[in-house]
């Protein structure tokens, strides 16, 4: 959008400087956010029609209108911040914005200018929203828990080691009742899908492969033929 700009007024030469370079600054950043963040120029010397520029309008101000709250606090006080920062605000029609004052003081100390940036923050809710429903999970009870990646030979002997262990036993000293449990566990959370599973689950538990495979035919094993 075309900013709107004023002719300058009468003040000391250092004052129109740096009314000049702040008038750049706000015509570039308001050019490189058109449509998102309004930028304006605020001269402080002149209350009544302090906005001397506008970029990338979103209030619907115009040109040579009065200063906003801030900026009368700020002339009235030399004390105050420079700076204030990603406050609250809301556009004429209701839109939510995040503002930003910035103050320029000339040499004497007394503030001259305020570039004050409105960005307009609806523009990001609906996109907010979308985001928040693509990265939410659905709270559920699950049978197991899925683990995206491949199962290793070594995370299956940790498994059974620590199956027994929690029992009290070692894995060749587990019941048979035990062992079905094991091996039907073992089967639902993908881990005789590792190469060379069912080898290295009769070398730890002492049974055969035939043995592996009658407790994955059992019916209290969970799975029927």
């Amino acid at each position: 959008m075309t900013g709107e700009r004023r002719q300058e007024t009468t003040g000391t030469p250092e004052d129109e400087l740096l009314l000049r370079e702040a008038e750049k600054i706000v015509v570039a950043l308001g050019r490189m956010f058109p449509g998102l963040c309004e930028v304006v120029l605020h001269d402080l010397r002149n209350p009544d029609q302090s906005i001397r520029a506008i970029e990338s309008n979103l209030s619907g101000r115009e040109v040579g209108q009065p200063a906003t709250e801030l900026g009368l606090a700020r002339m009235r006080d030399p004390g105050f911040p420079d700076i204030v920062q990603n406050y609250a605000n809301r556009f004429p029609d209701g839109r939510p914005a995040k503002s930003t004052s910035i103050g320029i003081k000339n040499s004497a100390g007394q503030y001259v200018a305020a570039i004050c940036l409105n960005l307009d923050v609806s523009l990001f809710a609906s996109v907010a929203r979308s985001l928040t429903n693509l990265v939410r999970t659905d709270e559920q009870e699950q049978p197991l828990t899925e683990t995206l990646r491949a199962r290793t030979a070594a995370e299956l002997r940790t498994v059974i080691e620590e199956f027994a262990a929690a029992r009290g036993q070692t894995p060749r000293s587990l019941g048979t009742p035990a062992k079905k449990e094991l091996v039907r566990t073992l089967k639902t959370s993908g881990y005789l899908q590792v190469k060379h599973s069912v080898q290295v689950v009769t070398e730890l538990l002492g049974v055969s492969r035939a043995t592996v495979y009658n407790y994955l035919r059992s019916p209290d094993a969970g799975d029927h033929p």
